[in-house]
């Protein structure tokens, strides 16, 4: 049974498609990857699944958190399940972190919420939980604010603070972009780390595909508010079936061998307004034809759990030849 089962997610802005059909499952304890250009609705999919999108966005389709129905579901609900079961960190903790308040106070605000710890009950969950994640001296440390951490501490911060409700599921949305590459690579650590201790599911939202290739089981390719390929990890880096995918894997630098021109993808992602008739990639695919602009493709079998949208997925390879 999935953990959280996504159906036909749709989101719209005045009238303008955000989000165009997303289907997805997270099973409880894996790690999901979702990758995209910047444009593509990986932060919409899950900020309106958990109904954080301002009042003007027109949303439908399901949300179901192990069987139980989040899409207009009452104030009440979402707040239990917001930071409870489904906890969501972002890119930037300096921007997410009161700065007026000292962090064993935001820490023990989000205990007494979530945990009903009060006094000195709280302090002491909030030190474990700054200790669990690294953060050196955490007794002296949760009477610090937030201006007297680095980047990285922030970031531990931040995934204390989600892990005070004790989640079944952690939406990670893009935790290492603000960081530097060594600070990246402990912040993965950590999260690799805590999903082992507390067999947490984690959802990745990334550009970084070496990111989603180290941290995740699974991993869903987004474009254009649609996924247009879902597979394991291990299949879509070895055997991917979308042009798209080809596209993002080819922009990916050797560490190894000869110096080589990165493999760019002509043109952009296309505004919600000006979106094409058929798939959405079609404009900057080299596989195109008449067919592609017919209609969206649907979702096809391409291998063991492994489905791409795409009209030639068994000719993609040659994308890049």
């Amino acid at each position: 049974m999935s953990l959280v089962a996504i159906r036909d997610l749709t989101v719209g802005f005045d009238g303008q498609a955000a989000l165009r059909g997303i289907s997805l499952d997270v099973a409880p304890g894996e790690a999901l990857g979702l990758v995209g250009e910047s444009g593509c609705g990986k932060s919409v999919t899950w900020l309106a699944a958990l109904g954080l999108l301002p009042a003007k966005a027109m949303v439908t389709g399901s949300v179901r958190l192990a069987g139980e129905e989040l899409l207009g579901a009452a104030p009440a609900t979402l707040e239990r399940v917001r930071g409870g079961r489904v906890a969501m960190i972002f890119q930037d903790p300096s921007s997410s972190l009161n700065p007026v308040l000292r962090v064993g106070a935001q820490i023990t605000e989000a205990l007494a919420l979530h945990q009903g710890l009060h006094g000195a009950a709280a302090r002491a969950e909030a030190r474990r939980l700054l200790d669990q994640v690294g953060i050196p001296d955490a007794a002296r440390r949760l009477d610090a604010y937030p201006h007297e951490f680095s980047g990285g501490q922030s970031q531990r911060v931040m995934i204390a603070m989600a892990l005070a409700g004790r989640p079944d599921l952690l939406v990670a949305d893009e935790p290492t972009t603000a960081l530097d590459v060594t600070i990246q690579a402990q912040i993965l650590e950590l999260l690799a780390a805590l999903r082992r201790e507390t067999e947490m599911a984690l959802v990745l939202i990334s550009h970084d595909l070496g990111v989603v290739a180290e941290t995740c089981d699974r991993v869903a390719v987004m474009y254009a508010g649609r996924i247009v390929e879902e597979a394991p990890v291990e299949a879509l880096f070895e055997r991917p079936a979308h042009p798209y995918s080809w596209g993002l894997l080819g922009a990916l630098p050797e560490l190894e061998g000869p110096r080589r021109r990165l493999a760019a993808i002509p043109g952009g992602v296309p505004e919600p307004w000006a979106m094409p008739p058929g798939c959405a990639f079609a404009p900057r695919c080299p596989r195109r034809d008449a067919g592609c602009d017919f209609a969206p493709p649907a979702p096809r079998s391409v291998g063991p759990a492994h489905r791409a949208a795409c009209l030639h997925p068994a000719r993609a390879e040659a994308c890049l030849a």
